[in-house]
């Protein structure tokens, strides 16, 4: 994937970048309908209904914002993953993706 190429604000590309460095073995995507340049959907090809929806509008400058999505709708967390530093924000996309 060429992350500089797709029309996605800095900070998130800085994401997909160190993503991208840190788990490269690992098959995750991004949700290709997701069309706004201030927002990214990641998932696993084998847990498609399993996503991370990253945002960084309404954030502090070079915050994300994080929304877990679940298979079951009603355990999503929506809102609670606000303002995190770009570490923070990898080390939730990980917990909740790659382990």
């Amino acid at each position: 994937m060429n992350i500089w190429a797709l029309k996605k604000d800095i900070p998130l590309r800085a994401l997909l970048l160190e993503l991208q460095q840190r788990y490269s073995e690992i098959n995750w995507e991004l949700n290709s309908q997701e069309q706004n340049a201030q927002a990214i959907e990641l998932f696993l090809p084998e847990a498609p209904t399993l996503s991370a929806y990253v945002y960084t509008f309404g954030q502090n400058p070079n915050s994300y914002g994080i929304d877990l999505r679940y298979p079951i709708p009603a355990h999503n967390s929506v809102g609670e993953n606000e303002n995190l530093n770009l570490d923070r924000a990898i080390e939730i996309i990980a917990i909740h993706l790659f382990y």
